[in-house]
């Protein structure tokens, strides 16, 4: 197990997922790593009409995203850039409709080991207390040899 503290600096994990992920930016950069810390990132995503689903709300795969994306950079600033770590699960609950505005998911690790990761991410509208959005993840780590 890795010890509780970042090994990636804030902006090392940034310009990784710039470099390795280019894609998620694509129409306009709207992904932004906010922090990161021990067993913990916060990444916010720009409110956007691309996020949008009918009835004016943000959809459910755009906050999959943003939730999957943090769950990411929380695990890679712990274990280092190893961009074949792989998701293997996500689950979530979708509690209430958010704000049309930006969006802040909060990551907590719950599990870090060798091989498998697990963590959970609760989704915030900016500004608001109230989780929109609650995930769980599993995360497969590549044999590093």
């Amino acid at each position: 197990m890795t010890s509780h503290q970042p090994i990636m600096t804030l902006d090392a994990l940034r310009e990784f997922l710039d470099r390795e992920f280019p894609q998620i930016h694509v129409g306009g950069r709207t992904y932004e790593l906010e922090e990161i810390g021990p067993f913990s990132a916060r990444m916010r995503m720009d409110y956007h009409e691309k996020h949008l689903r009918p009835g004016g709300t943000i959809s459910g795969p755009a906050m999959m995203g943003l939730a999957d994306v943090a769950l990411y950079a929380a695990i890679l600033a712990h274990i280092g850039p190893v961009p074949l770590a792989v998701t293997t699960n996500l689950n979530f609950n979708f509690l209430r409709k958010p704000e049309q505005q930006a969006l802040i998911a909060d990551c907590r690790l719950l599990k870090l080991g060798k091989r498998l990761a697990v963590g959970e991410v609760s989704i915030y509208s900016e500004g608001s207390e109230d989780i929109v959005c609650h995930a769980t993840g599993t995360y497969s780590i590549p044999d590093r040899r």
